[in-house]
């Protein structure tokens, strides 16, 4: 199960993801993506393959976007997909491996065959291609209906966090306000509960790369 709170995304589009989801667990995200659209399988298992020390240090799921193949072959502790990447067979997965899927209505929320769903973009957002924002009215309804956690997506901002959590989300992925930021790690902390900001020790900060 995800962790309440921040839902870390490492996107390669803003540097190294390596480096960007060490500084986002030194932050307190309490779960963690790898995100690397473009990238050959090879690149992106070798990235996760970075992660995961820090990961398991820090006791944070590592979810790989969109690998289910790597993730198949144990790579990973889960999987996030979008509307159109099929099915899975839970079967073919290690036990336990969490599954996340993309959502945009609550047809698609009812819909979810996921351990948790995204949800968005709850406000506008330029970072991805996911259509007209939501609003908190539809981010509300998704989290009274939904049968399991869900993570709001699109937008968030420290200023608008508190509207988020209101609405019900258990979580929320932010990416460009944090990843934007020079000091990624400290951005972080800002999205994250109190009580997560003391793992950032478990992280090493020699390991990151950058100041934090």
């Amino acid at each position: 199960m995800i962790r309440p709170g921040l839902y870390g995304i490492a996107d390669a589009s803003f540097g190294d993801p390596v480096l960007l989801g060490r500084a986002l667990l030194a932050g307190g995200a309490g779960s963690l993506q790898l995100r690397c659209k473009d990238w050959s399988v090879a690149e992106v298992a070798e990235a996760a393959r970075a992660l995961q020390p820090a990961c398991r240090r820090a006791d944070v799921p590592l979810i790989l976007n969109d690998h289910l193949v790597l993730v198949a072959a144990g790579l990973g502790d889960g999987v996030h997909l979008g509307q159109d990447d099929g099915q899975v067979d839970r079967g073919a997965l290690p036990p336990g491996t969490l599954v996340g899927r993309s959502t945009h209505d609550l047809a698609q929320v009812h819909g979810a065959e996921a351990d948790y769903v995204g949800f968005g973009p709850v406000f506008e957002t330029t970072t991805k291609a996911a259509g007209d924002a939501r609003g908190l009215a539809a981010l509300a309804s998704a989290c009274k209906h939904a049968t399991v956690p869900v993570v709001a997506i699109g937008g968030v901002t420290l200023a608008r966090l508190p509207r988020v959590q209101e609405a019900g989300a258990q979580a929320w992925a932010v990416i460009g306000a944090i990843l934007r930021c020079a000091d990624v790690a400290a951005a972080a902390r800002g999205f994250a509960p109190s009580s997560e900001e003391g793992r950032s020790l478990e992280v090493g900060l020699g390991e990151l790369g950058f100041g934090i």
